[in-house]
């Protein structure tokens, strides 16, 4: 049976991907959106939850995501003064595709573990 899409639906559809992959894409910007996804962090809680990420990295991805308007940087009024980021209504806007893609993840890992023992067995 053929596909009904049209080619113009279908050029629509990967413009728009790409101008999600253009905002979000890379190694590191959807683990911080996700990691944004359970609360407020400070700059050192987003280091040490997003495993392999550096310092120089992360500050970079965090500018990126900001003037993109996914996350918002907040001043907070302690001594030392401290800094902390949160999803702005766009950003939190994507909270079911990261839940999408974990469920996915985890699935795939469940699935590949299975294929690996049974490789393991023959």
């Amino acid at each position: 049976m053929e596909n009904k899409i049209s080619k113009p639906a279908c050029e629509h559809k990967i413009r728009a991907i790409h101008d999600v992959m253009y905002l979000i894409g890379g190694k590191w910007k959807i683990s911080i959106i996700a990691c944004l996804c359970y609360g407020n962090k400070r700059y050192s809680d987003i280091l040490n939850e997003v495993e392999g990420i550096s310092g120089k990295m992360l500050s970079r991805e965090l500018k990126e995501l900001e003037m993109n308007k996914m996350i918002e940087r907040t001043i907070l009024n302690t001594k030392p003064v401290g800094v902390e980021y949160s999803l702005t209504e766009l950003g939190n806007s994507l909270k079911s595709v990261i839940d999408i893609l974990a469920d996915w993840g985890i699935a795939y890992r469940e699935e590949r573990k299975i294929l690996e023992e049974q490789v393991e067995l023959s």
